[in-house]
């Protein structure tokens, strides 16, 4: 069965965006060796991050990811299991948030909209309203 965890962060200010670059070259380059796949939501100052695989292999990206110097104050908001894949073949997609407030490019509905400023903010919110409202963000 395969696992997920989203966790939120604070974007080092010295975290670039050649940074992030380097982030998703590693990713792409790590990741498939792992079989670990996901989707990296960024903005100036926050982290959300959604990891799919095996529950020992993304447990340990984790813990390696709470070690790295370009956020900090990481903290996992969601982890259970899913029946499937929601991003299969991205070893890690990306997509960059507005800075102050969230700009929805996506038809996301105001209780989506909602849920996904709490994740920005570190606010807890449920399991699966977090992952729909992120997957949104892909479709």
């Amino acid at each position: 069965m395969i696992s997920y965890i989203i966790y939120v962060s604070l974007r080092d200010e010295s975290c670039t965006d050649e940074e992030i670059d380097n982030i998703l070259k590693s990713c792409e380059k790590n990741n498939v060796h792992q079989d670990i796949t996901g989707v990296l939501l960024y903005s100036k100052s926050h982290f959300v991050q959604y990891l799919e695989g095996e529950y020992d292999a993304i447990m340990d990206l984790y813990n390696t990811i709470k070690k790295d110097n370009r956020h900090s104050n990481v903290m996992s908001v969601a982890t259970s299991f899913v029946n499937e894949r929601l991003f299969p073949s991205w070893a890690m997609g990306a997509k960059q948030l507005a800075e102050d407030a969230v700009s929805f490019d996506t038809d996301l509905t105001t209780e989506e909209a909602d849920t996904l400023n709490k994740i920005l903010s570190g606010e807890e919110t449920p399991n699966q309203r977090a992952i729909n409202v992120i997957k949104n963000f892909f479709n």
